[in-house]
């Protein structure tokens, strides 16, 4: 699974999920709702900016499992949207949880750089990261 942006806040959200808040309708919600992987770029709602910037503490809704898939993050240092400090928190989250998890970080970016080619590394990157995390993990 990957989500940018608000879709990275619901696949870090599906990522941690025990179970279906729902009464199953048929065999497909018998599935497991958690994703095999999640690859999360430029996230934002997981830090708990509240506490001020010299922390890296979960939102208190930000739940974590020891569950969750292997994880890679991706989020440029610049981003004006999304500040660092909800992947960074997010990352240490799941590293106390023992769950794995990669972060891919760039200078520059800015947000929503998507798969738009722009001058700056990430856009021509982010892609081969992410491949070569799949490979390491055994997906691809």
């Amino acid at each position: 699974m990957i989500g940018f942006s608000a879709g990275a806040y619901l696949v870090a959200n599906m990522s941690n999920t025990e179970e279906r808040t729902y009464t199953p309708a048929d065999e497909a919600d018998r599935q497991s709702p958690r994703p095999d992987f999640a690859i999360i770029a430029y996230t934002a709602r997981l830090w708990d900016r509240g506490k001020g910037k010299n922390n890296l503490e979960l939102a208190p809704w930000a739940k974590i499992s020891a569950k969750a898939p292997p994880t890679l993050l991706i989020h440029a240092m610049n981003d004006p949207m999304d500040n660092i400090r909800h992947a960074m928190a997010y990352a240490l989250a799941l590293n106390d949880a023992g769950v794995p998890v990669d972060m891919r970080l760039y200078a520059k970016g800015g947000h929503a750089f998507g798969m738009r080619p722009t001058a700056d590394p990430v856009t021509t990157e982010w892609r081969d990261h992410v491949n070569q995390w799949l490979h390491d993990i055994g997906v691809l």
